[in-house]
């Protein structure tokens, strides 16, 4: 790089007559670098940039926004350094502003002031529950128009674990819970809800008898936040944002129930690396959870009774937690439902009568076996061999022309008699008339018989 002073006296050294080689050797520099100051291709007192990273991959990010103006930048970096960019975050993020790629929202940058208090939380003090409602699932999951995802997040470290749950009715919502505090390592002293059903009286906010017996079996407090008070419970309203941006948007519709759990796991797992400063010290999401001390939590989940309702497949199996169970034979397209008690080892499936048509030892969830009861395949294989013949298929290459009867119907629906029906006989032929005359002529008279 030539500062001005140098292009300067370069340019006039030129004027002078002398060749680039001169001016060269006079400055110190390369040829090439006084060839292309006097040329006017390089600008005095600026270095020449190295090619931009970030430009092959302009396009995608352009593209990806135009898509979805709101999405993580976090999210699209993932996308991007797996597609091969190497840069590091913080300038991946200067190139979306100095490259202005994302699209503006004018709703999304209006914005409020208001004053907000610092809430402390002792370590292993609480635990934040929330539902969080996530739109258009794959079909193939077979949960409706929204599954749902049981989010904990620890209010101390901001550690936080979740589970998906086909419904957020009160089974569910227990499985989900004991799910959520394993993955977290133990319980906190708290726990705190909003005013959901299935936990208090949302017109009071008291705990329901049921969850309160939820609750003393795990021995934890429960806390009920204040009505529109969404920001009481600002650490696990994070983490759902977090799911929501960097997991389910990007979830694909081929994707299973089992995969899309391993997806927002592996997702929390991350985002444990994330960096706190406590009294000064750096230190890791991953590190002040590890240090939290929480609760011991049953070796069984509370015994709540989860009921679904399946249909039975042709093969005659249900489906149940990524698992599939038999059922006697004769019942595909049968709606069935499936009972488990939370803590046992053991399957029902009962007909919408509540009769109870097949128990099974309940397999891991999302192992993907099939558990048959060998009665079931047996009577299966039978039902299956009597539906069979050992007669030769119809011959189809066969002339088959309609018959009698066929061209009966045909003339009637064409409004005309069938040969060989009475009403075809009503025109009569005149020489039958001629015949008869012709014989009554040439018979003789009752007279000339009796004469004779």
């Amino acid at each position: 790089m030539l500062t001005r002073e140098e292009d300067v006296d370069a340019h006039a050294l030129r004027r002078q007559g002398w060749t680039i080689s001169a001016i060269a050797r006079h400055l110190g520099r390369d040829r090439k670098t006084i060839r292309d100051y006097l040329n006017n291709e390089r600008t005095p007192g600026q270095r020449r940039q190295p090619p931009d990273a970030f430009v092959p991959f302009l396009p995608y990010c352009r593209q990806r926004l135009a898509d979805d103006p709101h999405l993580w930048a976090s999210t699209l970096f993932d996308e991007v350094a797996a597609l091969g960019y190497e840069g590091a975050y913080s300038t991946f993020t200067r190139a979306l502003r100095r490259y202005q790629v994302r699209p503006h929202c004018e709703p999304c940058h209006a914005s409020t002031g208001r004053n907000v208090a610092v809430i402390a939380h002792p370590p292993g003090e609480e635990i934040q529950f929330d539902w969080l409602e996530l739109p258009d699932p794959p079909a193939s999951w077979g949960v409706g128009g929204h599954a749902h995802l049981l989010v904990g997040a620890l209010a101390h470290s901001g550690r936080w674990r979740a589970m998906l749950a086909e419904s957020e009715d009160f089974p569910h919502l227990v499985q989900a819970l004991d799910e959520v505090i394993r993955r977290l390592g133990g319980t906190a002293r708290r726990w705190r809800f909003d005013r959901m059903a299935t936990v208090c009286y949302p017109s009071s906010g008291q705990v329901t008898a049921a969850f309160a017996a939820v609750a003393k079996y795990y021995g934890a407090g429960v806390d009920i936040c204040p009505p529109r008070r969404g920001n009481r419970k600002g650490v696990v309203e994070k983490a759902n944002h977090s799911a929501a941006q960097r997991w389910w948007r990007t979830v694909p519709d081929g994707l299973s129930v089992v995969q899309a759990q391993s997806g927002v796991d592996k997702l929390a797992v991350r985002m444990d690396e994330r960096r706190r400063k406590v009294d000064g010290i750096s230190v890791t999401v991953a590190e002040l959870a590890d240090a939290e001390p929480l609760l011991d939590i049953p070796v069984r989940p509370f015994p709540a009774e989860l009921e679904v309702q399946r249909t039975v497949s042709a093969q005659s199996l249900v489906s149940f937690d990524g698992n599939f169970y038999s059922v006697p034979p004769g019942l595909p397209g049968v709606q069935v439902h499936v009972r488990h008690r939370l803590g046992e080892d053991f399957v029902r499936i009962a007909t919408a009568g509540r009769a109870v048509i097949a128990q099974h030892r309940r397999a891991p969830r999302g192992a993907g076996q099939t558990v048959r009861d060998n009665g079931h395949v047996l009577a299966l294989e039978r039902a299956v061999l009597a539906s069979f013949t050992d007669r030769a298929p119809c011959k189809t290459k066969v002339r088959r022309p309609p018959s009698a009867a066929a061209l009966a119907e045909a003339e009637h629906l064409r409004g005309r008699p069938a040969a060989g029906d009475p009403a075809e006989k009503v025109v009569i032929d005149l020489s039958t008339y001629a015949a008869v005359a012709d014989r009554l002529r040439n018979a003789p008279s009752p007279r000339e018989e009796s004469s004779e």
